[in-house]
């Protein structure tokens, strides 16, 4: 199958989890009903953004929150990255992402590796690191349509990870993100474009909604880029479904055309996974 439909759903979060998480169920369903195949949740799509909400939000998985996705994933028959959400485990928290496939089982868990710990002077100082713990394991998983690797918002800034799910056959990545207002209209299209331009993929980026009120207001504009760098689709600020046809042909011509896979000098230099 060359061609297959994404769905990213920029949703907008508010203080109740219940209600988060039911909201996203609707949002799913309907995306099913469009044709979408896969499907992305945003990150901390069940909970506030910040690091006073994390322990008050975290749970184990599975837990509430990824059995109601687990549910919704094999009801819709679909493929479904639940964003992320504050995970408990072992006394610590992460901010992870888990993966359901179209009989509901988990098909892959990945823990934000990169914490996004900043200082912008007279802009924004934020620091995950308060509470939340750094995974430490890649993630990819496989679909009908192509391999798919997994970050999570400020790991989309380290090209690295992008280049090892490359090497590793990825030609979709996903990054659950949620940029704020001086990060996102400096950095969160460009990166995007970067990742996708560096290694030849389809990059996908699911934010939450923008909520002014919010203590950490994201920047939206969920976007699906494509190998060559074009934007395919993009969410303004407000709640919504971003679809984009992705055509994996298109991708393969791409590669034949300027095939910098091959062309790498790899006799002077490389990224090697450290740890599988």
């Amino acid at each position: 199958m060359a061609t297959f439909r994404l769905a990213l759903i920029q949703l907008q979060i508010s203080s109740i989890k219940s209600d988060n998480v039911t909201r996203a169920c609707s949002f799913i369903r309907e995306a099913a009903t469009q044709g979408a195949k896969i499907v992305s949740l945003p990150e901390c799509f069940n909970s506030p953004y910040g690091t006073k909400y994390f322990p008050e939000y975290a749970e184990k998985i599975p837990g509430e929150s990824t059995q109601k996705l687990s549910e919704v994933a094999k009801e819709c028959s679909i493929y479904l990255i639940g964003g992320s959400i504050p995970e408990e485990d072992a006394g610590k928290l992460y901010n992870t992402c888990a993966v359901f496939g179209p009989d509901g089982t988990l098909l892959a868990k990945y823990r934000k590796i990169h914490l996004f710990d900043i200082d912008v002077p007279g802009k924004i100082t934020f620091q995950e690191s308060e509470t939340l713990s750094p995974g430490d394991s890649f993630s990819t998983f496989d679909t009908p349509y192509c391999r798919v690797g997994l970050g999570i918002c400020y790991d989309m800034r380290f090209a690295e990870l992008a280049q090892i799910y490359a090497q590793r056959g990825c030609q979709l990545l996903v990054y659950p993100g949620a940029f704020n207002l001086t990060t996102g209209p400096a950095h969160w299209e460009l990166l995007q474009r970067s990742r996708a331009v560096d290694n030849q993929v389809y990059v996908a980026t699911a934010s939450p909604a923008r909520d002014d009120k919010a203590s950490y207001v994201a920047w939206g504009h969920s976007t699906v880029v494509n190998p060559w760098g074009e934007v395919l689709a993009k969410a303004g600020t407000e709640e919504a479904i971003v679809y984009s046809d992705i055509d994996l042909k298109k991708l393969a011509e791409i590669r034949q055309q300027m095939p910098v896979f091959r062309q790498k000098r790899s006799d002077l230099y490389a990224v090697e996974m450290k740890k599988p």
